[in-house]
Protein backbone atom coordinates (compact mmCIF):
# COMPACT_ATOMS: atom_id res chain seq x y z
CA UNK A 1 0.00 0.00 0.00
CA UNK A 2 1.38 3.42 -0.93
CA UNK A 3 1.00 6.24 1.56
CA UNK A 4 1.34 9.94 0.84
CA UNK A 5 1.82 12.21 3.79
CA UNK A 6 2.43 15.91 4.13
CA UNK A 7 3.88 18.12 6.86
CA UNK A 8 0.71 18.52 8.96
CA UNK A 9 1.01 22.11 10.17
CA UNK A 10 2.09 23.42 6.78
CA UNK A 11 -0.77 21.71 4.98
CA UNK A 12 -3.28 22.70 7.65
CA UNK A 13 -2.23 26.35 7.33
CA UNK A 14 -2.84 26.19 3.57
CA UNK A 15 -6.21 24.49 4.05
CA UNK A 16 -7.29 26.96 6.72
CA UNK A 17 -6.39 29.93 4.56
CA UNK A 18 -8.52 28.46 1.78
CA UNK A 19 -11.47 28.12 4.14
CA UNK A 20 -11.49 24.31 4.22
CA UNK A 21 -14.07 22.82 6.57
CA UNK A 22 -13.34 19.63 8.48
CA UNK A 23 -15.87 16.87 8.92
CA UNK A 24 -16.89 16.31 12.50
CA UNK A 25 -15.28 13.94 14.94
CA UNK A 26 -17.63 12.42 17.57
CA UNK A 27 -19.53 15.36 19.10
CA UNK A 28 -20.44 16.30 22.63
CA UNK A 29 -23.75 17.93 23.39
CA UNK A 30 -21.94 20.71 25.25
CA UNK A 31 -18.39 21.93 25.85
CA UNK A 32 -16.31 20.49 28.64
CA UNK A 33 -15.32 23.40 30.85
CA UNK A 34 -12.85 21.72 33.21
CA UNK A 35 -9.14 21.66 32.43
CA UNK A 36 -6.98 18.73 33.53
CA UNK A 37 -5.87 20.92 36.45
CA UNK A 38 -8.82 23.27 37.08
CA UNK A 39 -6.62 25.50 39.25
CA UNK A 40 -4.12 26.18 36.46
CA UNK A 41 -4.45 28.99 33.96
CA UNK A 42 -4.20 27.86 30.30
CA UNK A 43 -0.63 27.94 29.05
CA UNK A 44 0.31 30.26 26.18
CA UNK A 45 2.77 28.83 23.65
CA UNK A 46 4.23 31.31 21.14
CA UNK A 47 3.99 29.59 17.75
CA UNK A 48 7.37 30.12 16.06
CA UNK A 49 7.58 33.19 18.29
CA UNK A 50 5.32 36.14 17.47
CA UNK A 51 5.10 34.92 13.89
CA UNK A 52 2.15 37.16 13.00
CA UNK A 53 4.35 40.18 13.70
CA UNK A 54 7.96 39.17 12.94
CA UNK A 55 9.62 36.63 10.62
CA UNK A 56 9.19 33.23 12.25
CA UNK A 57 11.88 31.48 14.29
CA UNK A 58 14.05 34.56 14.74
CA UNK A 59 15.25 36.22 17.91
CA UNK A 60 13.08 39.17 16.91
CA UNK A 61 10.04 36.91 16.84
CA UNK A 62 10.87 35.24 20.16
CA UNK A 63 11.60 38.60 21.82
CA UNK A 64 8.24 40.04 20.75
CA UNK A 65 6.37 36.96 21.99
CA UNK A 66 8.09 37.11 25.36
CA UNK A 67 7.33 40.83 25.65
CA UNK A 68 3.68 40.08 24.84
CA UNK A 69 3.31 37.53 27.63
CA UNK A 70 4.09 34.10 26.18
CA UNK A 71 4.74 31.37 28.74
CA UNK A 72 6.74 29.29 26.22
CA UNK A 73 8.44 29.97 22.89
CA UNK A 74 8.58 27.36 20.15
CA UNK A 75 11.71 26.54 18.14
CA UNK A 76 11.08 23.93 15.44
CA UNK A 77 14.36 22.05 15.01
CA UNK A 78 16.13 20.69 11.94
CA UNK A 79 19.79 19.77 11.37
CA UNK A 80 22.42 21.43 9.21
CA UNK A 81 24.89 19.54 7.02
CA UNK A 82 27.39 19.65 9.88
CA UNK A 83 24.89 18.50 12.51
CA UNK A 84 23.89 21.77 14.20
CA UNK A 85 20.26 22.05 15.34
CA UNK A 86 18.69 25.25 14.01
CA UNK A 87 15.23 26.76 14.20
CA UNK A 88 13.28 26.43 10.95
CA UNK A 89 9.75 25.16 10.49
CA UNK A 90 10.92 22.62 7.91
CA UNK A 91 14.09 21.55 6.15
CA UNK A 92 13.16 23.73 3.15
CA UNK A 93 14.27 27.37 3.54
CA UNK A 94 13.14 28.86 0.23
CA UNK A 95 10.10 30.65 1.68
CA UNK A 96 11.63 31.86 4.94
CA UNK A 97 15.11 33.11 4.02
CA UNK A 98 16.69 35.20 1.28
CA UNK A 99 18.61 32.19 -0.09
CA UNK A 100 16.98 32.50 -3.54
CA UNK A 101 18.67 35.89 -4.00
CA UNK A 102 22.16 34.61 -3.14
CA UNK A 103 24.19 33.87 -6.26
CA UNK A 104 26.80 31.96 -4.30
CA UNK A 105 24.18 29.34 -3.40
CA UNK A 106 22.35 29.12 -6.73
CA UNK A 107 23.83 25.67 -7.44
CA UNK A 108 22.40 24.31 -4.18
CA UNK A 109 18.85 24.47 -5.52
CA UNK A 110 17.52 20.94 -5.77
CA UNK A 111 14.51 18.69 -5.31
CA UNK A 112 13.86 16.56 -2.22
CA UNK A 113 11.00 14.37 -1.09
CA UNK A 114 10.55 14.78 2.66
CA UNK A 115 7.79 12.99 4.56
CA UNK A 116 5.96 12.31 1.31
CA UNK A 117 6.00 15.87 -0.05
CA UNK A 118 8.15 16.98 -2.98
CA UNK A 119 9.98 20.29 -2.53
CA UNK A 120 12.00 22.30 -5.04
CA UNK A 121 14.41 24.81 -3.55
CA UNK A 122 17.06 25.06 -0.89
CA UNK A 123 17.38 23.01 2.29
CA UNK A 124 18.99 23.37 5.71
CA UNK A 125 20.57 19.92 5.42
CA UNK A 126 22.64 21.06 2.40
CA UNK A 127 24.22 23.98 4.29
CA UNK A 128 26.74 24.21 7.08
CA UNK A 129 25.77 26.31 10.06
CA UNK A 130 28.34 28.94 9.06
CA UNK A 131 26.76 29.18 5.61
CA UNK A 132 23.26 29.51 7.06
CA UNK A 133 24.49 32.36 9.22
CA UNK A 134 25.11 34.42 6.08
CA UNK A 135 21.41 34.24 5.18
CA UNK A 136 18.67 36.46 6.55
CA UNK A 137 15.10 35.56 7.48
CA UNK A 138 12.11 36.80 5.50
CA UNK A 139 8.35 36.70 6.10
CA UNK A 140 6.62 33.47 5.02
CA UNK A 141 3.31 35.26 4.26
CA UNK A 142 4.40 38.61 2.79
CA UNK A 143 1.07 39.59 1.22
CA UNK A 144 -0.68 39.03 4.52
CA UNK A 145 1.92 40.10 7.07
CA UNK A 146 4.19 42.47 5.18
CA UNK A 147 7.95 42.60 4.74
CA UNK A 148 9.00 45.36 7.15
CA UNK A 149 11.38 43.06 9.05
CA UNK A 150 12.81 41.10 6.13
CA UNK A 151 16.60 40.90 6.19
CA UNK A 152 17.00 41.97 9.82
CA UNK A 153 17.42 38.61 11.56
CA UNK A 154 19.71 35.60 11.26
CA UNK A 155 18.92 31.90 11.28
CA UNK A 156 19.64 30.85 14.87
CA UNK A 157 20.74 27.62 16.51
CA UNK A 158 18.99 25.86 19.37
CA UNK A 159 21.99 26.74 21.55
CA UNK A 160 21.56 30.43 20.73
CA UNK A 161 17.84 30.29 21.46
CA UNK A 162 18.37 28.70 24.87
CA UNK A 163 20.92 31.39 25.78
CA UNK A 164 18.56 34.10 24.57
CA UNK A 165 15.56 32.77 26.50
CA UNK A 166 17.69 32.38 29.64
CA UNK A 167 18.80 36.00 29.31
CA UNK A 168 15.22 37.19 28.79
CA UNK A 169 14.04 35.21 31.80
CA UNK A 170 16.75 36.72 33.98
CA UNK A 171 16.04 40.24 32.75
CA UNK A 172 12.29 39.96 33.23
CA UNK A 173 12.34 38.03 36.49
CA UNK A 174 10.06 35.26 35.27
CA UNK A 175 10.56 31.76 33.94
CA UNK A 176 10.07 31.32 30.20
CA UNK A 177 9.68 27.80 28.89
CA UNK A 178 10.80 26.24 25.63
CA UNK A 179 8.67 23.93 23.51
CA UNK A 180 10.93 22.59 20.74
CA UNK A 181 9.52 20.41 17.98
CA UNK A 182 11.67 17.72 16.39
CA UNK A 183 10.94 18.00 12.66
CA UNK A 184 11.24 15.19 10.11
CA UNK A 185 12.99 12.89 12.60
CA UNK A 186 12.77 9.76 10.47
CA UNK A 187 13.94 11.57 7.34
CA UNK A 188 16.91 13.16 9.09
CA UNK A 189 17.91 9.80 10.56
CA UNK A 190 17.84 8.33 7.05
CA UNK A 191 20.25 11.09 5.96
CA UNK A 192 22.69 10.29 8.75
CA UNK A 193 21.67 13.34 10.77
CA UNK A 194 19.54 11.95 13.64
CA UNK A 195 18.10 14.72 15.77
CA UNK A 196 17.47 13.06 19.12
CA UNK A 197 21.00 12.54 20.48
CA UNK A 198 21.98 16.07 19.44
CA UNK A 199 18.85 17.39 21.09
CA UNK A 200 19.43 15.60 24.41
CA UNK A 201 23.07 16.71 24.46
CA UNK A 202 22.03 20.33 23.93
CA UNK A 203 19.51 20.22 26.79
CA UNK A 204 22.15 18.77 29.10
CA UNK A 205 24.73 21.37 28.08
CA UNK A 206 22.71 24.34 29.33
CA UNK A 207 21.98 25.10 32.96
CA UNK A 208 18.74 26.82 31.95
CA UNK A 209 17.24 23.75 30.25
CA UNK A 210 18.27 21.55 33.15
CA UNK A 211 15.73 23.38 35.34
CA UNK A 212 13.37 25.53 33.23
CA UNK A 213 10.23 23.92 31.75
CA UNK A 214 10.81 22.17 28.43
CA UNK A 215 8.11 20.47 26.35
CA UNK A 216 9.34 18.20 23.55
CA UNK A 217 6.86 17.80 20.68
CA UNK A 218 6.69 15.69 17.55
CA UNK A 219 4.17 14.51 14.95
CA UNK A 220 6.04 11.20 14.96
CA UNK A 221 5.57 8.52 17.61
CA UNK A 222 8.71 6.38 17.80
CA UNK A 223 10.99 9.29 18.68
CA UNK A 224 8.81 10.34 21.62
CA UNK A 225 8.68 6.75 22.87
CA UNK A 226 12.47 6.49 22.55
CA UNK A 227 12.99 9.78 24.38
CA UNK A 228 10.74 8.65 27.21
CA UNK A 229 12.54 5.30 27.39
CA UNK A 230 15.87 7.14 27.49
CA UNK A 231 14.67 9.03 30.55
CA UNK A 232 13.64 12.29 28.92
CA UNK A 233 10.44 13.42 30.51
CA UNK A 234 11.25 11.93 33.86
CA UNK A 235 12.99 15.09 35.12
CA UNK A 236 10.30 17.31 36.59
CA UNK A 237 11.01 20.11 34.12
CA UNK A 238 10.61 18.06 30.91
CA UNK A 239 7.35 16.82 29.39
CA UNK A 240 6.52 15.18 26.05
CA UNK A 241 3.78 16.26 23.63
CA UNK A 242 2.28 14.14 20.87
CA UNK A 243 1.22 16.35 17.97
CA UNK A 244 -1.74 15.12 15.94
CA UNK A 245 -3.93 16.35 13.12
CA UNK A 246 -7.50 15.09 12.90
CA UNK A 247 -10.91 15.71 11.41
CA UNK A 248 -12.26 14.74 8.00
CA UNK A 249 -9.60 13.60 5.54
CA UNK A 250 -6.88 14.32 8.10
CA UNK A 251 -8.08 11.32 10.12
CA UNK A 252 -6.48 9.00 7.56
CA UNK A 253 -3.05 10.63 7.67
CA UNK A 254 -0.24 8.82 9.43
CA UNK A 255 2.89 9.79 11.36
CA UNK A 256 5.94 9.69 9.09
CA UNK A 257 7.68 7.03 11.16
CA UNK A 258 4.60 4.80 10.98
CA UNK A 259 4.58 5.10 7.19
CA UNK A 260 8.31 4.35 7.03
CA UNK A 261 7.87 1.18 9.09
CA UNK A 262 4.85 -0.02 7.13
CA UNK A 263 2.48 0.48 10.05
CA UNK A 264 -1.24 1.21 9.93
CA UNK A 265 -1.75 3.68 12.80
CA UNK A 266 -3.56 6.87 11.75
CA UNK A 267 -3.99 10.19 13.51
CA UNK A 268 -7.72 9.57 13.53
CA UNK A 269 -7.16 6.43 15.58
CA UNK A 270 -4.81 8.28 17.92
CA UNK A 271 -7.53 10.75 18.98
CA UNK A 272 -10.09 8.10 19.89
CA UNK A 273 -10.55 7.33 23.59
CA UNK A 274 -8.49 4.16 23.21
CA UNK A 275 -5.84 5.90 21.13
CA UNK A 276 -5.46 8.66 23.68
CA UNK A 277 -4.92 6.08 26.42
CA UNK A 278 -2.11 4.64 24.29
CA UNK A 279 -0.59 8.11 23.85
CA UNK A 280 -0.70 8.64 27.62
CA UNK A 281 1.66 5.69 28.05
CA UNK A 282 4.56 7.73 26.65
CA UNK A 283 3.46 11.39 26.48
CA UNK A 284 2.04 14.00 28.85
CA UNK A 285 0.26 16.21 26.32
CA UNK A 286 -1.74 15.65 23.17
CA UNK A 287 -1.59 18.61 20.80
CA UNK A 288 -4.31 18.57 18.10
CA UNK A 289 -5.24 21.15 15.49
CA UNK A 290 -7.96 23.53 16.66
CA UNK A 291 -10.63 22.07 14.39
CA UNK A 292 -10.19 18.63 15.96
CA UNK A 293 -11.61 20.16 19.16
CA UNK A 294 -14.32 22.33 17.59
CA UNK A 295 -14.79 21.49 13.91
CA UNK A 296 -16.16 23.78 11.24
CA UNK A 297 -19.54 23.07 9.73
CA UNK A 298 -20.37 23.38 6.05
CA UNK A 299 -20.93 27.10 6.56
CA UNK A 300 -17.40 27.38 8.03
CA UNK A 301 -18.87 28.37 11.37
CA UNK A 302 -17.96 26.51 14.56
CA UNK A 303 -19.94 23.33 15.10
CA UNK A 304 -20.36 21.37 18.35
CA UNK A 305 -17.19 20.42 20.26
CA UNK A 306 -15.88 16.88 19.89
CA UNK A 307 -15.14 14.45 22.69
CA UNK A 308 -11.38 14.88 22.29
CA UNK A 309 -10.75 17.12 25.30
CA UNK A 310 -12.85 15.04 27.66
CA UNK A 311 -11.34 11.77 26.42
CA UNK A 312 -7.80 13.12 26.70
CA UNK A 313 -8.40 14.33 30.23
CA UNK A 314 -9.79 10.94 31.20
CA UNK A 315 -6.54 9.44 29.92
CA UNK A 316 -4.54 11.91 32.03
CA UNK A 317 -3.34 14.01 29.09
CA UNK A 318 -3.27 17.77 28.84
CA UNK A 319 -4.72 19.19 25.61
CA UNK A 320 -2.80 21.97 23.83
CA UNK A 321 -4.29 23.12 20.51
CA UNK A 322 -2.63 24.69 17.48
CA UNK A 323 -2.76 27.33 16.01
CA UNK A 324 -4.65 30.59 16.48
CA UNK A 325 -3.88 33.25 13.88
CA UNK A 326 -5.28 36.80 13.82
CA UNK A 327 -6.12 37.15 10.13
CA UNK A 328 -9.64 36.64 8.76
CA UNK A 329 -8.41 33.89 6.44
CA UNK A 330 -7.72 31.64 9.42
CA UNK A 331 -10.78 32.43 11.55
CA UNK A 332 -14.04 30.52 11.67
CA UNK A 333 -16.79 32.41 9.84
CA UNK A 334 -18.39 33.29 13.21
CA UNK A 335 -15.54 35.70 13.94
CA UNK A 336 -14.57 37.21 10.56
CA UNK A 337 -15.24 40.81 9.63
CA UNK A 338 -15.67 42.35 6.17
CA UNK A 339 -12.11 43.70 5.85
CA UNK A 340 -10.97 40.86 3.58
CA UNK A 341 -9.13 37.57 4.10
CA UNK A 342 -5.67 39.08 4.60
CA UNK A 343 -6.79 41.65 7.17
CA UNK A 344 -5.96 41.35 10.85
CA UNK A 345 -9.02 40.95 13.02
CA UNK A 346 -7.93 41.30 16.63
CA UNK A 347 -11.41 41.20 18.15
CA UNK A 348 -12.38 38.17 16.10
CA UNK A 349 -9.22 36.31 17.07
CA UNK A 350 -9.73 36.98 20.80
CA UNK A 351 -13.36 35.86 20.57
CA UNK A 352 -12.42 32.64 18.79
CA UNK A 353 -9.74 31.79 21.35
CA UNK A 354 -12.22 32.37 24.18
CA UNK A 355 -14.69 29.97 22.56
CA UNK A 356 -12.02 27.27 22.53
CA UNK A 357 -11.00 27.99 26.11
CA UNK A 358 -14.57 27.13 27.12
CA UNK A 359 -13.93 23.53 26.02
CA UNK A 360 -11.38 23.02 28.80
CA UNK A 361 -8.19 23.03 26.73
CA UNK A 362 -5.08 23.30 28.88
CA UNK A 363 -3.04 25.46 26.54
CA UNK A 364 -2.81 26.88 23.05
CA UNK A 365 -0.42 27.96 20.33
CA UNK A 366 -0.85 31.44 18.91
CA UNK A 367 0.93 33.48 16.24
CA UNK A 368 0.14 36.62 18.28
CA UNK A 369 0.85 36.24 22.00
CA UNK A 370 -0.61 39.62 22.92
CA UNK A 371 -4.06 38.67 21.63
CA UNK A 372 -3.92 35.22 23.19
CA UNK A 373 -2.89 36.74 26.52
CA UNK A 374 -5.93 39.04 26.44
CA UNK A 375 -8.17 36.04 25.78
CA UNK A 376 -6.61 33.89 28.51
CA UNK A 377 -6.56 36.65 31.12
CA UNK A 378 -10.14 37.69 30.40
CA UNK A 379 -9.23 41.30 29.70
CA UNK A 380 -11.55 43.40 27.50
Amino acid sequence: MTHTIFPPRRRFLQASAAGAALAALPRLASAQAARLDPRAKPTLYAHRGASALRPEHTLGSYAKAIEDGADFVEPDLVATKDGVLVARHENAITETTDVATRREFAARKTRKTIDGEVHDGWFVSDFTFAELKTLRAVERLPRMRGTAYDGQFQVVSFDEIIDFVAAEAAARGRTIGLIPELKHSTWFAQQGLPLEDRFIATLKAHEYTRRAPVVVQSFEVANLKALRKAGLGRPANVTLAQLVIAGGAYDMEQPADVVASGGRLTYGEMVTARGLRDVAAYADIVAPNTRAVIPLGKDERLAAPTALVADAHKAGLQVVVWTFRPENAFLAADFRNDAGPNARNDAGSVAEIRRYLETGIDGLFSDDSALARIAIDGRP
